[in-house]
């Protein structure tokens, strides 16, 4: 009599749980129960593609030679990247986007005498600056980039900074902050400045990897990557300034189909100088030459570098 009972309440509660069992996964205490019980999924990493580096690079002149996919920061070409270099006026680079990013492009700033003389004293180029001119600092930083002027460096770190010494402090701990550890400025401009003994100051370097990596950051910001593009400016005279027509000399945005920038550079210390990006509608390159013998052979190298570069295949990384 005990077994037909047990053998019937058994039935009973399997009755109950074929019924239950759906009604409870839909509720949110059931859904949490039966997801107890649920096997957990494997995780999935996305594969990332980029331009791979295959066969050997082209030969260039350039003592120090950096190349990388800009879409995922994967280098493609490297050559002493890390050597400690005088960089000339690629340093504008870094004068440029600290400005972008910390100040009000708005200011008009006062065109002083120390502007005029860091040309004078240390041959430097110039956006042919007047003293008593009042421009705006977005207009300033044209005649920065565009004739390479020495003067609007000095007139944007005297804005800017408050002096330009304080502006360099900002450059170098900005370039601190972006993880720059191959660079120190001494000034905003790369020229060469002397030591008590009449030698090249040893302190103002930086490398072709850290020109790259600024690079990469600088053009990410649209007002930065527009400045860079630009190959002439007029700024039409005004009560407070004169008229001036700014030119570019960066001959590869001329050259080069896709070229993006971005700054060139000469001391002698330094020599020929060339930080450079371009697209060819698929990948982006940012690349840097430091140290060229000639004028020419820096954007010479720099094409032969794109093309190559764009000529790779694309294959996973880690």
């Amino acid at each position: 009599m005990i077994r037909p009972l047990l053998l019937g309440a058994a039935l009973l509660l399997v009755i109950e749980l074929v019924i239950l069992t759906p009604l409870l996964a839909f509720t949110p205490a059931g859904g949490r129960f039966f997801q107890s019980f649920a096997p957990t999924p494997t995780p999935t990493h996305a594969t990332t593609l980029s331009l791979t580096s295959i066969g050997t690079p082209p030969t260039v002149q350039a003592q120090a030679v950096y190349l990388i996919d800009a879409d995922t920061g994967h280098p493609l070409d490297s050559v002493q990247s890390a050597q400690h270099l005088p960089i000339a006026s690629t340093t504008k680079i870094m004068t440029a986007i600290l400005t972008i990013e910390t100040a009000n492009l708005d200011q008009v700033v006062t065109i002083k005498q120390d502007a005029i003389d860091e040309v004078n004293n240390f041959q430097g180029s110039s956006a042919g600056l007047v003293v008593g001119d009042q421009i705006r600092l977005r207009d300033l930083l044209y005649g920065l980039m565009l004739p390479s002027g020495d003067d609007a460096a000095i007139a944007i770190a005297d804005a800017v900074g408050g002096t330009s010494a304080n502006f360099v402090q900002m450059m170098n701990q900005f370039a601190q902050r972006i993880g720059m550890k191959q660079t120190h400025y001494i000034n905003p401009d790369g020229l060469t400045y002397t030591t008590a003994g009449g030698q090249p100051d040893p302190t103002e370097y930086s490398s072709a990897a850290d020109l790259v990596r600024l690079t990469q950051h600088a053009l990410k910001n649209p007002i930065f990557a527009q400045l860079v593009q630009l190959q002439h400016y007029v700024l039409f005279p005004t009560d407070q300034h004169h008229k001036y027509v700014w030119d570019g000399i960066n001959s590869l945005l001329s050259t080069y189909p896709g070229a993006t920038g971005v700054k060139t550079g000469y001391t002698p210390e330094a020599g020929y100088c060339l930080v450079f990006s371009a697209t060819n509608g698929k990948h982006h390159l940012i690349g840097a030459l430091l140290n060229e013998s000639d004028d020419n052979q820096r954007f010479v190298d720099a094409r032969a570098l794109l093309d190559w570069g764009f000529s790779l295949p694309q294959a996973p990384i880690a």
